[in-house]
Formats: structure tokens, C-alpha cells, sequence
């Protein structure tokens, strides 16, 4: 395993630790990497000042709020230039249901992950909204069937 920061092993067993369970104590993480808590705590600053831990958040259950409906979309632009994939990426900004967007290569420009109430949702998003926008040119949607893995983790 290549990885990019320099950190030490103390380190990887924090940022271990804080993925399985971000709400852990100082003095509990500090136990469990094996150092006292004054140094964790000022190591756990340090990650975050780097950028390596970006945030911290609850995962909700989607279904149970009502957004049953997963859904991925795949967007060709007609014009690729920079201004333009800049402007696709800054609008998906402004779409509540477009929970992540990817520029990716291939047949697409974008993929974006969907998360919508039901399906009449997703499709007004999609012909109100994506395939309204003045550069797209093709739009492909897969709709989920059941996640069988969300592991969201960094394997380290």
C-alpha cells in the first residue's frame, strides 16, 4: 500500500479507528492507538489541517426518511471544453437529488448518483431538469435493484 501523506503507523491506527467509529472519544481513541490523549488529540488536528480526514458525519438510512429510489445517470455533454465541464459540475451543485458527481472517461462525461422519493421524482428531475440543460446530449439512467455492499471506508 502507496500512500501519499507521510504518516506513521500511530496515525493509520487513528485514521482506522475514527472510520469505524467517528464519534469516539479523545481518551477512548488515545486507549485504543496506544498513545495518551494530548498527543492524539494534536495528531487528529494535524489530519484534519491536511486534509486527510475531511469531515466527520452521520450516515442516515435513506428508506426510512422516505428517499426509496437509488438511481445512476450518465451524462454526455455535447461540448467538453474545460468551461463547460466546469459549468455541468458546478449545476449538479444546485440539484438536491444528485448526491455525488463523478467526471469520469469512456462513453460519458459524468456519472451522477441519485437519490429520490420515488420514481415520479427522479423522472421529473430527469426530463425537467438534466436533460433540459442546454449542453447535455445523452442521458442513460440505471435504476438500483438493492446495494449489496457500502463500505464508504479507505482500506488501510
Amino acid at each position: 500500500m502507496t500512500i501519499k501523506a507521510e504518516l506513521d503507523t500511530i496515525d493509520i491506527k487513528i485514521l482506522r479507528e475514527l472510520q469505524a467509529d467517528g464519534r469516539i472519544t479523545n481518551v477512548d481513541l488515545s486507549e485504543r492507538v496506544g498513545i495518551s490523549a494530548p498527543p492524539c488529540l494534536r495528531r487528529v488536528r494535524k489530519l484534519e489541517q491536511a486534509g486527510i480526514i475531511r469531515g466527520y458525519r452521520a450516515l442516515l438510512n435513506a428508506p426510512s426518511l422516505g428517499f426509496d429510489l437509488v438511481a445512476f445517470c450518465m451524462v454526455g455533454l455535447k461540448h467538453q471544453s474545460d468551461a463547460n465541464l466546469k459549468a455541468f459540475a458546478a449545476m449538479t451543485n444546485e440539484w438536491p437529488i444528485v448526491r455525488e458527481t463523478w467526471m469520469v472517461s469512456g462513453e460519458s462525461d459524468f456519472l451522477l448518483h441519485c437519490v429520490a422519493r420515488n420514481l415520479t421524482h427522479f423522472q421529473d428531475f430527469v426530463i425537467e431538469q438534466l436533460t433540459a440543460t442546454d449542453n447535455v446530449d445523452t442521458v442513460r439512467t440505471m435504476l438500483t435493484i438493492r446495494q449489496v455492499k457500502d463500505d464508504g471506508l479507505v482500506a488501510l
